[in-house]
């Protein structure tokens, strides 16, 4: 059994000012303690991560060898990969940042070119196995015209056209992949988009099943995501249904009933942490 993460840990390096005048600290040295146990407390063998600067993965990578989780981190701006190099040998890998202009839709829908998609082709050393593990970070405004009277500044045209694109380039990828190894392929990532969007919907055409319709064990019906931003942090997460989610775990090309467990992970310490709670499966190859 192996167990897969997604987990966006907030690109946030410096204390912010709202924070600083109430005794708080959300820079990434004051965070890092809760993010590396968040790894101690759910023991994840391969973390697809978002949101990462370089300093966090700097402090990522020496911390949590420190705590004795070795990972190994494969580069990738914003969206590295941490994995057990005990564990997993990596085989192959890809990288690639989103465009920041797509034809035909007026826009830049790559803000600090933080948008991107890393991909490792693993061999489980315990059984030969191998299988393709994807992360990924889509475009994050609102398509949604009701944003642009609520929340101008959530809304902006063809945004959820532009995740639809977005997704499409990395699964084009990952098919080429699976076809050169002949494996199964995991794709975990902060979509920005809920599971009814077009590119969840994207993924569905192209024999993507959502971990959380095929766990065998247990399946989270929470979002796993609250507010925690510059302005500060709320002390409660959102109660709203599974469809709501934005962080998303599908997998093409498994045994059946391969997926145990499609969980979320939100205890009370993570709060003022990072606005997404990390989502893991537990996975019989």
């Amino acid at each position: 059994m192996i167990r897969l993460m997604t987990h966006n840990v907030w690109n946030c390096d410096n204390n912010h000012p709202a924070w600083e005048a109430k005794g708080e600290d959300c820079s990434a040295a004051a965070r890092i303690d809760g993010l590396i146990q968040i790894y101690r407390d759910t023991q994840p063998d391969i973390i697809g991560c978002q949101e990462v600067s370089g300093l966090m993965a700097d402090l990522l990578k020496e911390r949590s060898h420190e705590a004795g989780l070795d990972y190994t981190l494969i580069w990738g701006r914003y969206t590295p990969i941490l994995y057990r190099a005990d564990k997993f040998e990596l085989v192959d890998s890809a990288f690639g940042t989103y465009p920041e202009h797509i034809e035909g839709f007026e826009g830049t829908f790559n803000d600090v070119r933080s948008k991107a998609w890393n991909l490792g082709v693993f061999r489980e050393k315990a059984s030969g196995k191998l299988f393709i593990f994807c992360t990924t970070h889509l475009w994050w405004k609102s398509g949604d015209v009701s944003k642009n009277m609520s929340a101008p500044d959530s809304y902006q045209a063809f945004s959820n056209e532009a995740r639809e694109y977005q997704i499409a380039l990395l699964v084009k990828k990952a098919l080429e992949y699976r076809e050169k190894y002949g494996c199964p392929v995991v794709l975990v990532g902060d979509l920005n988009t809920d599971y009814n969007s077009k590119a969840v919907a994207h993924l569905f055409a192209n024999g993507f099943r959502h971990a959380h319709d095929i766990a065998t064990e247990y399946a989270e019906e929470s979002v796993g995501y609250h507010y925690c931003f510059p302005a500060g942090y709320e002390k409660q997460y959102y109660d709203k249904p599974f469809e709501w989610a934005i962080d998303h775990i599908v997998l093409l090309g498994e045994p059946e009933g391969a997926v145990k467990r499609f969980e979320r992970y939100s205890p009370d310490y993570y709060l003022p942490i990072s606005d997404h709670s990390p989502a893991y499966i537990d996975l019989e190859l």
